[in-house]
């Protein structure tokens, strides 16, 4: 999956990058600021090339709403799990379990939930309600930390690995 905005989409070409997307093994994007209202050409032509097209849902997103993007989605809802920035947290909200609960009575499609999870813990405590877990700051803050060393693909895949025992519960 690739997150992407739409500018860039937009700049190298819509129905181009797409096809580069499909031929170079992505299996959807998630195109963070374009809602559902605006993207019918754009689902066509992701549906053409058979890739995934993923939306966003977040905390404050009314149920009716929910119910309006889950239907559009194909692959898997994004659930953003806090309000605010990127980055990483000391916790994990609150109310995760509860939302997760709420799209699911909305779609099938699987639930990733993400934005702002940070250590296996919290890993652990998203993966017990959802689908999955997407972890990102985490990561490229391993690649900040390590990224001059000569071990910065074993110190990140010794991050990951801690992530992935902690949803599988090892």
């Amino acid at each position: 999956m690739l997150y992407i905005y739409y500018n860039l989409l937009h700049h190298y070409g819509l129905e181009k990058f797409v096809k580069d997307a499909a031929q170079a093994g992505v299996d959807g994007l998630l195109v963070l600021d374009l809602p559902p209202e605006e993207s019918a050409n754009y689902e066509s032509i992701m549906a053409k090339a058979k890739l995934c097209v993923i939306y966003l849902v977040a905390p404050t997103t009314p149920d009716d709403r929910i119910g309006f993007i889950v239907k559009r989605g194909t692959g898997f809802i994004y659930y953003v799990s806090r309000e605010g920035v990127t980055g990483m947290q000391q916790k994990v909200s609150e109310n995760i379990a509860q939302m997760t609960a709420k799209i699911r009575s909305h779609t099938k499609l699987p639930v990733a939930v993400g934005f702002g999870i940070s250590t296996p813990e919290q890993a652990k405590v998203v993966a017990a309600c959802s689908d999955a877990v997407v972890v990102g700051s985490a990561i490229v803050n391993q690649i900040a930390k390590h990224g001059k060393s000569r071990d910065l693909v074993a110190q990140v895949c010794a991050f990951t690995k801690l992530l992935i025992a902690a949803v599988k519960g090892a």
